[in-house]
């Protein structure tokens, strides 16, 4: 088992940043894919970015040059930095990881984006 504790969220203006963090309770070092989702209401919950254990990174194309995954295997912990926030960031965001074939994700936090 693992879990996943994610932190960061706020209310930010329009044009801001935020930093969400992950941590989980077991070591990462192994853990090939880590990913951050986010679900806004009345929508399907969706890919924001993913990392994998060497460093290889995706995203979404509605994130692309705003958003940056980065990871700290020391500290067990995924980040999500958000620049350049929009009214439609406006989510809960999740992270996942992939561990010994079992998915796990995290309780979410909520991000709101003011025009």
């Amino acid at each position: 088992q693992v879990q996943l504790v994610e932190s960061g969220g706020g209310l930010v203006q329009a044009g801001g940043s935020l930093r969400l963090s992950c941590a989980a309770s077991r070591s990462i070092f192994s853990v090939n894919f880590m990913g951050w989702y986010r679900q806004a209401p009345g929508k399907q919950r969706e890919l924001v970015a993913t990392i994998t254990s060497s460093g290889n990174t995706n995203y979404a194309d509605f994130v692309k040059g705003r958003f940056t995954i980065s990871r700290d295997n020391a500290k067990n912990t995924v980040y999500l930095q958000m620049n350049s926030l929009k009214p439609e960031d406006t989510a809960v965001y999740y992270c996942k990881i992939v561990r010994d074939f079992l998915g796990y994700w995290g309780q979410g936090t909520q991000v709101t984006v003011s025009s």
